[in-house]
């Protein structure tokens, strides 16, 4: 138990900038208290004391800010920062070198059983706010970002952002992955103007009336550019370049079919 005290406070001094001596984090470091507290609660536990056990995680709670299940399983040498409301759930493990900031939960998707609560390996960095839902691994070295969902296992050494988290960087390095590449808001978007484009195709072949707005509409819906997310607005332009002749055969197949309706 004092072996893994003396490395979390050998954590906290050497992730904190702000710490000045041991004495000091040892006396003031609420993450480092609620840590200690957690490894009585956890020996309790074990000894099959469980209602002594939550009784001293809650009281660590109210001290610190800080809930942990008496039935997780933290390594020594980690580093909660600050720590109010960070919440780490009865599967949950850590492991040595990670650091956790205000905000964290580790916790379940309340779907699973048995192993609901993630596995953090070591040196992975939470930030603020972050919530890592379910029973998967994250990688050794990897880092979350303030505020991001993560639903599904992190690979090692990789960094991830977002609702719902996905990967943007590997070593330093931006990957090359399909989630990068489209974009579902910006493909559906792509799908309604297409289908705009022959409606009023169809309109204008039926009343004669051309369609065209004016400059007010078109600021009120000025246009986007879809490159942004990873679908270049060039290949939009190409594609209605390349495929404007099937497209308009279609449009008059369509028109056709219109007419010969109404006659």
């Amino acid at each position: 138990m004092f072996k893994r005290l003396r490395a979390d406070i050998e954590a906290a001094k050497r992730n904190d900038p702000a710490a000045r001596n041991k004495f000091e984090i040892w006396l003031t470091y609420s993450g480092v208290h609620a840590l200690s507290w957690h490894r009585f609660a956890n020996r309790l536990y074990k000894m099959h004391l469980k209602l002594l056990a939550r009784i001293v995680s809650q009281l660590a709670k109210f001290l610190t800010g800080i809930e942990i299940h008496p039935a997780a399983k933290i390594e020594g040498g980690v580093f909660i920062d600050h720590g109010t409301g960070v919440v780490i759930g009865e599967t949950a493990e850590v492991k040595s070198g990670v650091v956790i900031y205000q905000g964290v939960t580790l916790g379940g998707t309340g779907k699973d059983k048995g192993k609901r609560h993630p596995t953090i390996e070591k040196d992975v960095v939470i930030s603020s706010g972050a919530k890592v839902l379910g029973g998967f691994t994250v990688g050794e070295g990897a880092k979350i970002g303030a505020g991001a969902v993560v639903l599904k296992e992190v690979p090692p050494h990789a960094t991830v952002v977002g609702v719902p988290a996905r990967v943007v960087r590997i070593r330093g390095e931006k990957p090359d992955l399909l989630q990068e590449k489209v974009d579902p808001n910006a493909e559906e978007i792509r799908a309604l103007k297409c289908r705009v484009h022959k409606l009023e195709a169809a309109l204008e072949k039926l009343t004669g009336e051309k369609f065209e707005c004016s400059k007010e509409e078109e600021n009120l819906f000025p246009a986007v550019d879809t490159g942004a997310y990873g679908a270049p607005a060039a290949q939009d332009t190409g594609d209605r370049g390349e495929k404007g002749e099937n497209r308009i055969g279609e449009e008059e197949k369509d028109n056709d079919h219109i007419e010969g309706t109404e006659k």
